[in-house]
């Protein structure tokens, strides 16, 4: 198969033309062997850093981010030449690139960038060399340039520049040769490349979601696999409906999908590899099983399951074989999240009388309580920076919450009716959950970032439950 897609470093230091002497590859093609593409492979063409002369700009405070004004103009092209990515040529496919990157760096809350349709349009010579006045003058204090070019083997060649308007001057410069099929990848690599250059945080636009897809009737749902892009694109079924499939998770190298299946009313624990399609049967029971959960390394999994009234946390490895308890507590036992470094769970408990967050060893000791907030809370999610736990606090409505992994400092993040089940972004910057309306019960995916102020509704084709945000994609 063809690589889904080809990443280089642009060492320019001229016009964009000189991308055209690009070196030929020097890694084969990965034949993933997929039903579904998944991007997991990168085919690296040149991986040379541009020199940025010196030049950092990390920005610290929250409420200087918020300050940037950042113009992102439509991407030139050294010509208007078709291509399968766009029935109207390279030309519109710059306007649309920049669109994404401009959705991509506006939706999470942090800048204040300004779009293509508001903006003139740079010449392709303009791209190494911006009238800075043309910029100045609409109060701009970062630049986005790029292109976009057709290459004669059918790919296309994406570069990307940002420049510091007060100092003239570049910050960073990179480019991506994509199949056609996967130029939205090169825009997202573009808004992650603006976003980790100024906030110094590590990007996140560049992955997938999955989630549970629901239709039918409330007494009779069909809940399928799906997977798409992190702003809602891509969007593909993975499994039939013809089993209910539940609570998917990705792999630490996201390669793999796990996920609980209800196969003849018996719970069965599957891990998906996406790259081949094949599915791999973690462990079987007749007993209630639910929320399974990766360690960080992939070696375990965690799970739930309910013997003789009692509902306890297990582990098994990846490769299937004997469980272990880690939980022995009379009560519900649920939703082991690990911490990044492997070394303590995050469950929730009705031990004490009402669902509560505890945290444990990752061996079992030392079980203890976490929250004292009044109200309920479940459903606890440890971020990839291990800085901070999201759950659903329960106090009347269903809300996003987080607190320290010592229990302090809760902020509550959504004001919904129903909003539930949080995962992280890959930096650990925002939170993806699932909402459930009032009356109609109809559920959707939706996203805040950590302040609480910056909500948006996910695209998808049928009504989404379980979210789980992948890691950024190679």
């Amino acid at each position: 198969m063809k690589p889904i897609l080809a990443l280089f470093t642009l060492a320019l230091v001229t016009a964009p033309a000189a991308a055209q002497q690009e070196a030929p590859p020097t890694a084969s093609a990965s034949d993933l062997g997929t039903p579904v593409p998944t991007g997991g492979e990168v085919e690296t063409i040149e991986q040379a850093q541009a020199e940025d002369g010196g030049l950092t700009f990390t920005v610290t405070d929250e409420s200087e981010w918020q300050d940037l004004g950042i113009a992102i103009p439509g991407f030139a092209t050294d010509r208007d030449a078709p291509t399968p990515a766009n029935s109207s040529g390279t030309a519109a496919l710059g306007k649309e690139l920049a669109r994404i990157v401009f959705n991509d760096l506006k939706n999470n809350g942090l800048f204040k960038p300004v779009g293509p349709d508001a903006l003139p349009q740079p010449t392709f010579a303009q791209i190494t060399a911006p009238n800075w006045s043309t910029w100045s003058s609409r109060g701009a204090e970062m630049l986005v340039h790029g292109y976009v070019r057709a290459r004669g083997d059918g790919k296309l060649v994406v570069g990307c520049y940002l420049y510091d308007m007060a100092l003239k001057s570049e910050l960073v410069r990179e480019g991506w040769v994509v199949p056609p099929a996967d130029w939205r990848r090169a825009a997202h690599k573009c808004a992650d490349l603006v976003y980790s250059r100024l906030s110094g945080e590590d990007p996140f636009f560049d992955s997938r979601i999955a989630y549970i897809a629901e239709t039918g009737p409330k007494d009779k749902r069909v809940k399928r696999l799906a997977i798409m892009d992190s702003d809602g694109a891509n969007h593909r079924f993975i499994t039939t409906g013809r089993s209910t499939a539940l609570t998917p998770r990705y792999s630490p190298d996201y390669r793999k999908l796990l996920y609980l299946s209800y196969v003849d009313g018996n719970p069965r624990i599957y891990v998906y590899d996406i790259g081949s399609g094949r599915q791999t049967l973690v462990t079987e029971n007749s007993n209630p099983t639910i929320a399974p959960r990766w360690s960080p390394d992939g070696r375990w999994i965690l799970y739930s399951m309910a013997v003789a009234g009692n509902t306890d946390i297990y582990r098994v490895s990846a490769e299937g074989g004997p469980s272990v308890r880690l939980t022995s507590a009379p009560g519900i036992d649920i939703g082991g999240s690990y911490s990044p470094d492997g070394s303590k769970i995050v469950f929730e408990s009705d031990r004490s009388g009402s669902q509560q967050i505890y945290v444990m060893d990752a061996d079992g000791s030392n079980q203890r309580r976490l929250t004292f907030f009044g109200g309920r809370a479940a459903t606890p999610e440890w971020s990839p920076r291990g800085d901070q736990i999201a759950f659903t606090r329960i106090a009347g409505d269903f809300n996003i919450a987080v607190m320290s992994p010592q229990g302090s400092n809760l902020r509550t993040l959504t004001n919904g009716w129903q909003d539930e089940a949080p995962t992280w972004s890959p930096n650990g910057r925002i939170i993806q959950f699932f909402r459930t309306e009032r009356g109609s019960g109809k559920t959707s995916l939706w996203q805040v970032d950590l302040t609480g102020r910056n909500e948006r509704r996910l695209p998808t084709p049928v009504d989404a439950s379980d979210p789980a945000w992948g890691p950024i994609l190679p």
